[in-house]
């Protein structure tokens, strides 16, 4: 894969992490300016990530389906689904 912004790309969804972390927090951290590097943009283009909002969290961004099988199939991670009693 010659993308130069797939690498990115994987640390983001790594940072993620496997729960959610709040939009304005992943904005802050990985917004850029840079034109050659839509890390943001890309992970959403390329549905990598989903976004959800309610009245208690807020906004949130959390890694999907898809992103979590790049991630396993690109890094060996792979996020365990959390289990409430």
């Amino acid at each position: 894969m010659n993308d130069p912004v797939q690498p990115l790309v994987l640390d983001l969804l790594e940072w993620i992490g496997p729960g959610s972390r709040p939009y304005d927090e992943v904005m802050e951290a990985w917004r850029t300016s840079c034109p050659r590097l839509p890390v943001w943009e890309t992970a959403n283009e390329r549905g990598l990530i989903d976004r959800a909002h309610n009245q208690i969290s807020g906004a949130t961004v959390s890694v999907s389906k898809l992103g979590k099988q790049v991630l396993a199939e690109h890094r060996n991670v792979v996020f365990t689904e959390r289990t409430t009693a």
